[in-house]
């Protein structure tokens, strides 16, 4: 009897050490941290100038008002519709583009140095140009935010691309299967977290394209509410959009990383993330 005691308490004892050192959630720890960050800004932004700073509070009525208004929801959809057309395009154009240029030598020849010339190259500097060849309207918007966010998806897709093991693709030709079916089967499939990476790369360059073009182009959106507000020294108002627009890239990346999980769950079994 006392044997069998000893092995229950142990049991209990083991169990309850097991569960202490478990490991918090992801979510919890993000929440933790966004809380104290906030409370540190909150308590810390009162004390400054709100011409040169602001707080939580007084964003969140700042928001309020701009959302009351209209104003918010307006800006909101004038800075969206150049901005999905062009990170569309961006995706479609760039995948195949990384494909072609790291599937074949003469491609990568030919092609791979205007693609690393075009990332490396100061995007900015050709806004001007943009707007001589299309104008100040839409169009020139969707060219920038398209500029800004090709090219991470290419060279992503390229490094992918000329990542995939050589003895894989020796093993479809040994079975005598088509270009197409080893891009298909074989390349793709192993590429795709190089793409998903680049992809999701290209969302913080498409924000920061999107605001570029508001500024040098017609001002309005999102960029215009920001221009403004700098204008009247409202400070607060200013940061609104600014922290719309680092909420919406961190929900593309969480949309990215989820469609990743869905298409490609095997990479999460490979790199353990899936017990996490």
């Amino acid at each position: 009897m006392t044997e069998v005691a000893n092995a229950e308490r142990k049991s209990i004892t083991h169990t309850a050490s097991s569960a202490e050192r478990r490991p918090w959630p992801r979510w919890a720890i993000t929440l933790a941290s966004i809380i104290c960050a906030l409370a540190l800004w909150e308590i810390f932004g009162r004390n400054i100038n709100p011409v040169f700073g602001s707080y939580p509070s007084a964003i969140a009525v700042a928001f309020w008002e701009l959302a009351r208004s209209g104003q918010l929801g307006s800006a909101l959809y004038d800075s969206l519709r150049p901005f999905v057309i062009g990170y569309a395009l961006a995706i479609v154009l760039g995948v195949p583009l990384g494909l072609i240029v790291g599937g074949s030598r003469a491609a990568g020849a030919a092609l791979g140095i205007y693609v690393t010339a075009g990332y490396a190259m100061p995007l900015v500097a050709l806004v001007p140009l943009l707007i001589l060849w299309l104008g100040l309207g839409f169009a020139v918007k969707v060219a920038v935010i398209f500029l800004m966010s090709v090219f991470p998806i290419c060279i992503n897709t390229w490094a992918g691309v000329m990542a995939v093991p050589k003895t894989l693709i020796e093993v479809g030709k040994s079975f005598v299967a088509p270009n197409a079916v080893i891009l298909r089967r074989i390349v793709l499939p192993a590429t795709l977290p190089y793409i998903m990476a680049g992809i999701r790369l290209a969302v913080g360059r498409a924000v920061v394209g999107m605001v570029i073009a508001e500024f040098f182009t017609t001002i309005s959106g999102l960029g215009a509410v920001i221009i403004n507000s700098a204008n009247n020294f409202d400070t607060a108002t200013m940061f609104v959009p600014i922290i719309i627009l680092m909420v919406m890239a961190i929900g593309l990346n969480w949309l990215i990383g989820w469609v990743e999980r869905r298409i490609a769950p095997w990479q999460a079994e490979i790199a353990g993330r899936d017990r996490e």
